[in-house]
């Protein structure tokens, strides 16, 4: 059997070339696309996710702007400064780093955030909007995997899709998405009874659970295409490389796989809402 490693990396790059020709478009207009990033407190892989996507921006002339909070602030003292960034017109998109001190009622804040500027689709809203199918910035992990499976053209329609994960930002509007595509999709969790049976007819797996090396090669139908989107400490996803690897047709590996298209969505959402402004 053919093997295929789906290289997230060589997905992202396309992405940001494109990219890079409308923001310099933009640009010529007077407009410079900006990305504003909350970070409440000083978590350690909170502070590198949030300068990797600050790099990203820099890199292709997005405008990256930090807004660190300490970790002891409030929900309506970080709601303040989600609505500071609403109403400033020069910013595009808002990212709050997740997660949050506990004692901040993450959700409210989410919600505070202008629907036009939610470009990693955490509102309410926006995952409606994108489970009824017309949503303009769907959370993008999710999006990502959409963008691996299209750009090697591997066949959504028709498919059995499981889904092993049901958080509001991944699990679920995946879960939404593939849907939208005509996929038959099953959503697994830790509730779940008898896991590795429904696997074994999954065309389609999506990893989601936030568990190390979960999901087991001999849980697999032969020929399945694995998406992992989890991202466990010391770079390692929530399948089994190794095992799911000898069983799949196609696999993403981690790290190098969802995530730097991840990012490179969460960039196009940027443009995007900036090229709305234009309109």
């Amino acid at each position: 059997m053919n093997k295929l490693i789906l290289d997230g990396k060589a997905v992202a790059q396309e992405i940001k070339s494109n990219l890079k020709k409308r923001v310099e478009s933009l640009t010529e207009k007077g407009i410079v696309p900006c990305l504003a990033t909350i970070l409440v407190g000083d978590n350690p892989s909170s502070e590198t996710y949030v300068r990797m996507k600050g790099n990203a921006c820099e890199k292709i002339g997005i405008k990256s702007i930090r807004i660190q909070l300490p970790k002891d602030i409030q929900t309506e003292e970080l709601i303040d400064a989600i609505q500071e960034l609403n109403n400033d017109d020069a910013v595009h998109g808002i990212l709050l780093q997740h997660p949050v001190p506990s004692h901040i009622d993450e959700r409210k804040a989410f919600e505070a955030i202008n629907l036009k500027k939610d470009v990693d689709g955490v509102t309410s809203a926006g995952y409606g909007q994108t489970a009824l199918g017309f949503g303009e910035y769907p959370s993008c992990t999710p999006a990502a995997i959409l963008n691996i499976l299209k750009y090697y053209q591997i066949t959504i329609e028709g498919k059995q899709a499981v889904v092993v994960g049901r958080s509001p930002i991944l699990g679920k509007p995946v879960s939404a998405l593939l849907l939208n595509e005509n996929a038959t999709v099953t959503t697994c969790h830790s509730k779940t009874a008898n896991l590795p049976d429904i696997l074994k007819q999954a065309d389609i797996v999506v990893a989601a659970i936030g568990k190390p090396k979960f999901i087991q090669g001999d849980w697999l139908k032969d020929g399945c295409i694995v998406l992992d989107a989890g991202y466990n400490k010391g770079n390692i996803g929530d399948v089994d490389y190794e095992s799911c690897y000898n069983v799949a047709s196609a696999i993403t590996p981690v790290p190098g796989g969802v995530g730097p298209v991840t990012i490179a969505t969460l960039l196009k959402h940027t443009v995007d809402s900036a090229e709305k402004t234009l309109t």
